[in-house]
């Protein structure tokens, strides 16, 4: 904010880097789950290993999590006042 860029610009920026390695994350354990779900099979009762509604749920989930996390510190750094940030560092 110091060199110009608006508070809805670093709200933007954080969320696009947080939910980047959000997703990434989900991905990679959606994709490590369905490797192995063979070795959890026999402990599954009433679903299937691959149920695709619980698949997207637990992603669905973790995103929600995941941007509530990146929001509200984004928001506070927004709204932090860049004279006062410089002074500090």
């Amino acid at each position: 904010m110091a060199i110009g860029a608006r508070p809805a610009e670093i709200v933007r920026m954080i969320l696009r880097q947080g939910m980047g390695l959000a997703i990434g994350g989900i991905v990679l354990g959606v994709l490590g789950a369905f490797t192995l779900t063979h070795a959890v099979k026999a402990l599954l009762f009433g679903v299937t290993p691959t149920d695709p509604v619980t698949f997207v749920g637990v992603a669905a989930v973790l995103s929600a999590a995941a941007l509530v996390a990146c929001y509200i510190p984004a928001r506070r750094a927004a709204q932090i006042d860049p004279l006062r940030a410089l002074r500090i560092e």
